[in-house]
């Protein structure tokens, strides 16, 4: 069975080392990759890992919304040039992983009948506190179970839409964001080899602003797109144009002590796995160093030149405050 990944992707260096090493350890025989004129050393890592041979690095220069149409051609060549049995359509920031961790990615593949031709893997947003830079991997622990209603009240539309999983065909289209494609489904895996999508949305707030603002500013270069008013990406760019985005931030990364309140309410859940899962994969890492640089990179990231640690903690204290006066006047 061939297994083929793609992924676009743009200035994600904080994170893109580990989600190759991840797929790639789970069995997947090959990533084809889009870089979309990333200036953070995001293609330099990629030119590492297509160096190995299993990752095949394209490139698109152009800073528009065209992920529907870069993807489409990117899972059609995974059967046209790869042979793909099966193809995972992720981002930077998307681990994919059976819910029984006893498997992998390639052993629940072989246990679902090709006769499926698609299905959805539900995406499951792994949060906690706020940081300045860095992957996060060592802070985003707990799995996001807030409902929709308690989303809305702090700015989010909902809980992430799941992901397809399609058989490799020559005539795929994609939709934007992978959540769709044209090929029917015939029904879902069976539940013992069920996957889902681990997702670090909010890694830090240098790059949640910069995420933001290079989606932003793909819409305005993409008009015949029209997202609806409700789209996530749009309203944190609105947010951002008014200077609200940090305080959005804040109120999506809960502290400790929020946390710990969520978890005794069912909101929360601490799950590390995904932490730990990639540390133990150093030791048999293409590129452990590439690896480490994304799990340390928390604890080496720098404060802003001219912010102390603490003026910084007082900052986002003062921000998540307001916030919170915000929601309260507003209930």
């Amino acid at each position: 069975m061939r297994i083929i990944g793609t992924l676009m992707v743009r200035d994600e260096v904080d994170v893109v080392a580990a989600m190759v090493e991840h797929h790639l350890a789970q069995g997947l025989d090959q990533l084809v990759v889009t870089d979309n004129a990333s200036v953070d050393g995001t293609r330099e890592v990629l030119e590492a890992y297509a160096a190995t041979g299993l990752v095949e690095l394209h490139h698109d220069p152009e800073h528009r919304k065209q992920q529907r149409d870069v993807v489409t051609r990117m899972a059609r060549r995974a059967r046209t040039r790869f042979r793909a049995d099966w193809v995972l359509n992720l981002d930077a920031d998307e681990f994919l992983v059976p819910v029984d961790r006893d498997l992998t990615v390639r052993e629940a593949l072989e246990r679902t009948p090709l006769y499926l031709n698609a299905f959805t893997v539900p995406v499951v947003n792994m949060i906690g506190p706020a940081g300045w830079s860095g992957s996060g991997l060592s802070r985003l622990v707990w799995r996001d179970l807030r409902s929709n209603e308690t989303l809305r009240a702090i700015g989010l539309h909902a809980q992430p839409t799941p992901n397809a999983v399609h058989r490799g065909e020559s005539d795929i289209v994609v939709q934007q964001g992978n959540h769709f494609t044209s090929m029917p489904s015939n029904g879902q895996p069976d539940p013992d080899v069920s996957m889902e999508v681990l997702h670090l949305p909010w890694r830090s707030w240098t790059q949640f602003e910069r995420k933001v603002v290079n989606a932003g500013r793909g819409y305005e270069a993409s008009p015949d797109l029209k997202p609806s008013p409700n789209h996530h990406g749009m309203a944190d760019y609105r947010r951002w144009k008014e200077g609200r985005l940090e305080e959005s931030y804040l109120a999506r990364s809960p502290d400790v002590r929020e946390l710990a309140a969520g978890e005794r309410t069912g909101e929360f859940r601490h799950d590390p796995w995904l932490r730990d899962h990639l540390r133990a994969l150093v030791g048999r890492a293409l590129h452990p160093d590439l690896l480490t640089a994304v799990l340390d990179s928390d604890s080496t990231s720098p404060v802003p030149d001219g912010l102390g640690d603490t003026e910084l903690r007082r900052h986002l204290e003062l921000a998540r405050d307001d916030v919170a006066d915000r929601t309260s006047r507003s209930a």
